[in-house]
């Protein structure tokens, strides 16, 4: 990107946009996604979002931050062992 793309102003009509319903946008150039689509479909999710996708019980989390200091930092150490 450079500095003229910055420069530009975008003409979107933004509160019209917000005021508008579901029903009032036309769909009908857009497929239906079926469930073949969904079968042969893949996620795919950015490294840094990813990072943070590891579920911990609210219990154990916790725990970790009574740890002291920086308890990610801490579950990172214990997971790495």
């Amino acid at each position: 990107m450079n500095d003229k793309n910055l420069s530009n102003i975008s003409r979107t009509n933004w509160k019209a946009l917000e005021k508008m319903k579901d029903e009032d946008i036309d769909y009908s150039d857009i497929p239906p996604l079926t469930d073949e689509f969904f079968d042969s479909a893949t996620l795919r999710i950015s490294a840094p979002i990813a990072q943070r996708l590891v579920q911990i019980e609210p219990d154990i989390l916790k725990w970790f931050q009574t740890q002291g200091g920086e308890y990610r930092a801490l579950i990172n150490s214990v997971l790495s062992s």
